[in-house]
């Protein structure tokens, strides 16, 4: 069976805390309001993951925490790989590679660049920019994540918010 990677980049958090380590920084009203926003986008086409795995940083977190709930999903399930906190697109890569093959659709939440690079790497979609909450969703016509790679994916869906908030 083939699979379907969502990527998602956490919501706009907060940087109005000082001395906050970047690690730690909370969503703000935007982004607890995008990201429910976004996961519904997703309901209505249908596109629910068998599971969803999220950097431990607090604005990716939390985002994935939306995502869940919107999808009815546990906040428990959530699994969390800190090698996605600041990763490049071969770390990103190296986490595709070692997802179980018993799931054929998987959500992925973090940070970009990397998520903005690791799209282009892995579809040629020649993306600028994912914006804060911003949702790609990437189809590989393979049946083992172990053999995702470069330009070995199709540009599937990309959105994000897009209500007057600016980017």
């Amino acid at each position: 069976m083939s699979k379907q990677l969502i990527l998602v980049r956490h919501g706009k958090s907060d940087w109005a805390v000082n001395g906050m380590a970047d690690f730690d920084r909370p969503l703000n009203h935007r982004g607890h309001k995008n990201a429910p926003e976004m996961a519904e986008r997703l309901l209505k086409r249908r596109l629910l993951p068998q599971q969803l795995i999220s950097s431990p940083a607090k604005r990716a977190i939390s985002t994935a925490q939306h995502f869940a709930e919107s999808w009815g999903q546990k906040k428990s399930d959530i699994q969390k790989q800190e090698s996605i906190y600041e990763a490049n697109p071969a770390a990103l890569l190296r986490v595709i590679n070692q997802m179980s093959n018993d799931y054929h659709r998987i959500a992925l939440f973090g940070h970009n660049p990397g998520l903005t690079d690791l799209v282009n790497y892995l579809s040629d979609a020649h993306i600028y920019n994912i914006p804060t909450a911003g949702v790609v969703v990437i189809d590989f016509q393979l049946d083992d994540w172990a053999m995702v790679s470069q330009h070995t994916g199709d540009l599937f869906l990309f959105d994000f918010p897009k209500s007057g908030d600016k980017i």
